[in-house]
């Protein structure tokens, strides 16, 4: 019988090699913490950032005698989040205990479901999108899930005095409780196989389809970098042509579409280089390391039986009648990717337009543009341009904000659009009154007001500008004379000037081609 040694960090083999002899099967569990006012059950605040400890009670802390009460909102999240993936949703299920010993759950059980979860057996379609450089159509993969089920989360250790943050090394823990009892839906994916070398991109464009269907339903924040939403990603390697999975490892609270994508394959490349040394993988959790893109051990996986799961005593089944759950279903927003869909087609975006748009999270706001009056290209124009270059340096240490974060409105930038195709303003001067809104001066329409900003519509002061730049430069006008046109750009830049920018370039283009007797 072959033995299993570690591994170690660096010893892979080549992404491309791997794929000749092994077939990988994923699993992933996504945790996603609801955006309940109150916890799974007890009535402490679920407020993010709050000071460590400071939300909790004797019901989140476990101590004796304080009895638990079901979270009615999050029983509704829970189901609604079944719907959305197609899950039966169950008529009877309860909450059992799953018994494990850990600092950050005070109660030494987490309270959870076992073998009665509230959803099962649904599925959701991904669009996996094409790699970059690579000449291909996007694909469907139709990701099945087993269950979604309650549960609370855990409370928040923080390791100090080593290099990592983590256990090892620290002088000592501090535990936060603050996260201890917020309402937790995990959902679990079947086995995904027949993905390929596309393993990889379809667990991320997994957790991102995911990820914007609950933001869809309203059911949580989706923040991964604040923990809201996580992945476990499991893998395994198959030899080509078996029947028989192997053996899994689980790469634990992974926080980002990147980093799934890059554990993943990650741990496909540190299997093949075990099994091809003829050792066996060892079943355990492992840490992600954004740092240096590699995993390490965490500790060995524990199955379902040594976690002494039994049905929790001290609260009564859940058992939402067919009326509540097809109230809850006239509840459910259209699927993000069919309304993706449909946007692009009657905005007219190309499919490269529209995953721009999609990748900078501004479909929503280039949607409310539009429903204030901006054409779809207008809007595409000023949020995927001049403010999302903005927005990247717009935080307080220059760093990256979201477009909404930047304090303009769709109203704002529908009013910013009119104001130039109405002809008051040119792109120059928009962009200064974008200045004036973003640093609160008002609306665009009060800030060119306020700094005098509007185009000259006096051809005769126009003309007058375009006849002394011809004045100034003959070479200039012999060479557009001469059939150089282009060079008209040089001259209409000197009228600009003249004209403190408050004119406009088309104009006064057109009118130093007919000074000139030039067709343009």
């Amino acid at each position: 019988m072959s033995t299993r040694t570690s591994a170690g960090p660096d010893r892979t083999v080549p992404y491309d090699d791997l794929l000749t002899r092994y077939e990988p099967v994923l699993g992933l569990e996504v945790h996603v913490e609801l955006g309940t006012a109150t916890k799974m059950f007890c009535g402490c605040a679920t407020g993010f950032g709050a000071e460590p400890n400071t939300q909790t009670c004797p019901v989140c802390l476990g101590l004796p005698g304080a009895l638990p009460v079901v979270n009615r909102t999050a029983v509704e999240s829970a189901i609604r989040i079944g719907l959305a993936l197609n899950c039966g949703i169950a008529e009877w299920c309860r909450f059992a205990r799953k018994n494990y010993f850990y600092p950050d759950m005070p109660k030494n059980f987490q309270t959870s479901q076992y073998d009665e979860p509230i959803a099962v057996d649904g599925w959701l379609d991904v669009e996996v999108p094409p790699r970059e450089g690579v000449d291909e159509e996007p694909f469907t993969y139709r990701v099945e899930i087993e269950r979604a089920h309650m549960e609370e989360d855990t409370g928040k250790s923080t390791h100090v005095g080593g290099s990592t943050g983590r256990i090892h090394g620290a002088s000592h823990s501090l535990v936060d409780y603050n996260r201890a009892g917020i309402p937790l839906i995990e959902i679990v994916t079947k086995p995904l196989t027949g993905a390929g070398e596309r393993a990889p991109e379809v667990a991320r464009a997994y957790v991102g389809a995911l990820r914007d269907l609950l933001r869809a339903l309203d059911v949580s924040d989706v923040k991964m970098e604040q923990g809201s939403l996580r992945c476990d990603a499991n893998v395994s390697l198959m030899p080509t042509g078996a029947e028989r999975f192997g053996t899994r490892t689980e790469t634990k609270n992974v926080n980002s579409l990147r980093s799934v994508e890059r554990a993943v394959r990650y741990e496909m490349t540190r299997h093949a280089a075990v099994l091809d040394a003829g050792e066996s993988i060892l079943q355990e959790t492992r840490h992600w390391h954004e740092d240096t893109g590699i995993t390490t051990s965490g500790r060995p996986k524990s199955d379902a039986d040594d976690y002494r799961y039994f049905p929790e005593p001290d609260l009564v089944p859940v058992a939402p009648t067919r009326e509540d759950v097809e109230r809850l279903r006239a509840t459910l927003p259209e699927n993000p990717a069919e309304r993706r869909r449909r946007l692009q087609e009657e905005w007219g975006y190309s499919d490269l337009e529209m995953r721009d748009v999609v990748n900078a999270g501004a479909v929503e706001v280039i949607e409310a543009t539009v429903a204030v009056g901006a054409s779809p290209a207008a809007a595409r124009k000023w949020w995927m341009g001049e403010l999302a270059r903005r927005a990247k340096t717009a935080g307080e240490d220059g760093s990256a904000v979201g477009l909404l974060d930047l304090g303009v409105t769709p109203a704002h930038v529908a009013e910013l659009d009119d104001l130039v195709t109405s002809g008051r303003l040119n792109d120059s001067m928009a962009r200064q009154t974008l200045d004036g809104v973003l640093a609160g001066e008002g609306s665009p329409t009060e800030v060119a007001d306020a700094r005098g900003l509007e185009l000259v519509q006096d051809d005769g002061a126009l003309q007058a500008a375009v006849d002394e730049v011809l004045a100034e430069n003959p070479d200039v006008v012999e060479k557009i004379r001469g059939g150089k046109v282009q060079a008209v750009g040089a001259l209409i830049g000197q009228v600009m000037k003249k004209m403190r920018g408050q004119a406009d370039a088309g104009r006064a283009r057109q009118l130093i081609l007919d000074t000139l007797g030039v067709q343009g």
